[in-house]
């Protein structure tokens, strides 16, 4: 979940009160009987945590604004001068997150204000949440600080889920299990979109951001090459927990950036469910939900039915059903098989499966010389040496 904290902005990235649920979300009572029914569901719940900068309305910043230097907590944050100028003319007078008035950065290497991050992630562990998706972790370089996060975490809740908001490499957080379990793994969103929406990409919606610099077509060779880069690059179990997103309320909805391609979106959620890892559907994906850059991709979601596209809604519960059936689709046994122009075969295996998963990103049917069995999901045929795969779609065998 996006913050859910009581803050004076819509997306809650503004934090006022780490303590309480926002009332216009139905308050702490509301997170009590979610936490509840998903439990009862065996689902779980991860809060986003946003300890790098506050709101304006955050108890410490306003005392500063009404007390200046007097204020005890000065210290935390970094401040220029008096008085504070959070909402007049002229430039902040203290350290905002890009130096945006609304968002006044906490001074993390203040050993008060570490702590009392650290007790805000304890105190929701403790109310029954399962995890923490934590906001820009790069930019909290406290000595240490995300090391003891996890111990502290870890220690209310041995099997917390903990996942960094890192854009590009995020080797240094995940590769030896001492801070974050998982990153955001957009290094694959960006070689998905490449490859299975590649011709249709709508350049005006790929997210003006560095780690997105690398969009643009390729072909099943060039796909499979970059994915073998992205497997050197983190150790397995890092891959196996990482959250593999197509979209997120920081991009354009895939969709939109698809230039409403349906087939891109089908194709690019066969590679993410039948990839190592945690497979992430932004909400309204599966029904068709579009939109273009912040604040057009976090639409509300359309709970009239008549809206949905019920071909995308069934290709999203097919394909997460075959991702439940089938181990090997969880396993981290992976191998390309066939990379011929835009048709990319691979396997997918673990001690008791093997399956093959083809996905044809090009315009015309292709065909490649595999042996599978069984047909478990898709269109496309197969005889006793070959499979064909219609244009712009995949399928998904037993070997």
């Amino acid at each position: 979940m996006n913050p859910i904290f009581t803050s004076g902005a819509n997306h809650r990235y503004h934090t006022d009160d780490y303590y309480q649920v926002d009332p216009l979300l139905g308050g702490d009572e509301a997170l009590d009987e979610l936490i509840a029914a998903c439990h009862d569901r065996d689902m779980r719940i991860v809060l986003d945590g946003v300890f790098n900068h506050v709101g304006r309305g955050f108890h410490q910043f306003h005392s500063i604004v009404e007390n200046g230097a007097e204020s005890p907590y000065v210290d935390w944050f970094t401040i220029d001068g008096f008085p504070l100028n959070p909402y007049g003319k002229g430039p902040a007078n203290y350290l905002g997150w890009y130096n945006l008035k609304p968002l006044p950065r906490l001074d993390t290497d203040n050993p008060v204000v570490r702590e009392f991050t650290m007790q805000v992630a304890e105190h929701w562990l403790r109310k029954g949440i399962d995890g923490w998706r934590l906001d820009v972790p790069v930019e909290i370089t406290a000595d240490g600080y995300w090391e003891e996060f996890r111990e502290r975490v870890r220690a209310i809740n041995p099997d917390a889920y903990i996942v960094g908001e890192i854009w590009e490499d995020s080797t240094d957080y995940i590769a030896d299990g001492t801070r974050f379990d998982a990153t955001m793994n957009y290094l694959l969103t960006v070689e998905i979109i490449s490859f299975a929406v590649g011709e249709h990409i709508d350049p005006p919606h790929v997210v003006p951001n560095p780690a997105y610099a690398g969009v643009g077509a390729i072909d099943a060779a060039t796909y499979a090459a970059r994915i073998d880069t992205l497997f050197a690059r983190y150790p397995m179990h890092a891959h196996q927990a990482n959250l593999n997103l197509l979209e997120s309320h920081d991009t354009a909805r895939l969709l939109t950036t698809a230039s409403n391609d349906r087939a891109s979106l089908i194709l690019s959620t066969l590679l993410t469910m039948t990839f190592p890892g945690a497979p992430c559907i932004y909400y309204g994906s599966e029904v068709g939900v579009a939109g273009s850059l912040d604040p057009q991709c976090r639409r509300a979601f359309p709970w009239n039915e008549s809206e949905w596209d019920v071909e995308l809604l069934e290709a999203h519960r097919t394909l997460t059903a075959l991702r439940h059936a089938h181990p090997a689709l969880r396993a981290p046994g992976y191998r390309h098989l066939s990379t011929e122009g835009h048709l990319y075969v691979f396997e997918r295996f673990d001690e008791s499966e093997r399956l093959v998963v083809a996905v044809n990103a090009g315009d015309d049917e292709a065909t490649a010389s595999i042996s599978v069995s069984g047909l478990l999901w898709g269109q496309a045929t197969s005889d006793q040496d070959h499979i064909t795969v219609p244009a712009r779609s995949g399928a998904v065998w037993r070997r």
